[in-house]
């Protein structure tokens, strides 16, 4: 057994020798913008430190010309008032593509067709708000009358649409913002998207109102079609041929043509790891079918999402686990990466907007 070493005050070092990046306190007094407070909150600790670390990355992520951005999104976002982050970041060129929920992009169509959503009141139980109609989003409601009137629409989109060609949500999420662009001047994400070209693709399609009111319209139609039929028999009769590969080979043809790869996430879950699979993907292309395939590992992230890593969920894994899956390129190759263990609401619209007046400063 060997003896234990013992540490001497000599051989202590000062921080400096080491290269150590020295911390700074906060001083607001001297931050007169969003910019300058997080690159102030770079030297401190903490959340504080990875929000400001994050400005730095997403900062040069947007600003690579060669640089295509996939932007994942999950949770309530839209129901929680976020939405417009993500039609600025459109509008930017921030986002080359998004992959999201269904259910954001649900309430999303509803607030751009000029429906309210409401803060949840205390004095209704969820009983309560059952019997009113009121669908509640933790501390946000959405109203059932709000859902009838976009299956309306979307019913309508659907009769006007040509549907024996086979159908895709990034084709569905096209039309969707191409009747909002024709028909109202709100902003929202699936008409900012269609006008600037940026297509939406939605991997867990049925896990989403949008998908509800599809499958409505097509036991409708085969109900209209015979009197005597039931519900049930309708359920049956599939009018429209969804195909979700479609979505896999346009996601990744986009990200064949990309010459660098970024990924900007809120939340986790289905659309981020969507996303992120196109790398394993592209490497099983070339190994299985024994054809060249450019291999595309994502060289930046950006990641905000409260879920820690020791869930073992994909939500809270680390773009340090991702590089174990070939989906990232290792900070000892080039990758620059940053994650934020935060509530979006709170970080997402200070990072947005320090990184806008960063960069207008140029």
């Amino acid at each position: 057994m060997t003896k234990e070493s013992r540490r001497h005050p000599a051989d202590f070092g000062d921080g400096v020798e080491d290269r150590l990046e020295p911390l700074e306190s906060l001083n607001i007094t001297k931050a007169e913008d969003f910019d300058q407070l997080l690159r102030q909150m770079k030297s401190t600790a903490f959340t504080g430190r990875n929000l400001g670390e994050a400005a730095d990355v997403l900062t040069e992520m947007v600003s690579d010309p060669e640089c295509r951005v996939v932007g994942t999104f999950s949770g309530a976002m839209t129901v929680a008032k976020m939405g417009l982050l993500i039609c600025d970041m459109i509008d930017w060129g921030w986002l080359d593509m998004i992959i999201s929920t269904g259910a954001l992009m649900a309430h999303g169509f509803v607030e751009a067709t000029g429906m309210t959503h409401f803060k949840h009141d205390r004095r209704f139980d969820d009983a309560a708000l059952y019997r009113k109609g009121y669908n509640r989003i933790y501390d946000t409601l959405e109203l059932e009358k709000n859902l009838d009137r976009a299956e309306k629409i979307i019913s309508d989109i659907l009769d006007g649409m040509d549907t024996t060609i086979p159908l895709s949500s990034e084709i569905f999420c096209r039309e969707l913002g191409k009747w909002l662009a024709e028909h109202t001047d709100k902003p929202g994400i699936l008409q900012k998207a269609y006008t600037k070209g940026v297509p939406i693709y939605i991997p867990a399609f049925t896990d989403s109102e949008l998908a509800l009111d599809v499958g409505t319209w097509m036991v409708k139609r085969a109900m209209a079609g015979d009197r005597d039929i039931d519900v049930g028999q309708a359920l049956d009769q599939v009018a429209i041929t969804f195909n979700p590969f479609m979505d896999l080979s346009s996601y990744t043809k986009r990200v064949l043509k990309a010459k660098s790869l970024g990924i900007f996430t809120i939340g986790g879950g289905v659309p981020r790891n969507w996303a992120q699979q196109v790398s394993p993907y592209l490497e099983i292309l070339e190994e299985r079918c024994s054809r060249s395939v450019p291999l595309k590992k994502f060289r930046y992230g950006v990641r905000i999402c409260p879920e820690p890593a020791y869930w073992g969920g994909l939500s809270g894994c680390t773009y340090s686990e991702g590089v174990s899956w070939g989906k990232f390129v290792s900070p000892e190759d080039g990758g620059r990466f940053a994650e934020v263990l935060c509530d979006a609401t709170v970080a997402w619209p200070f990072l947005v907007k320090a990184v806008k007046q960063r960069l207008d400063k140029k």
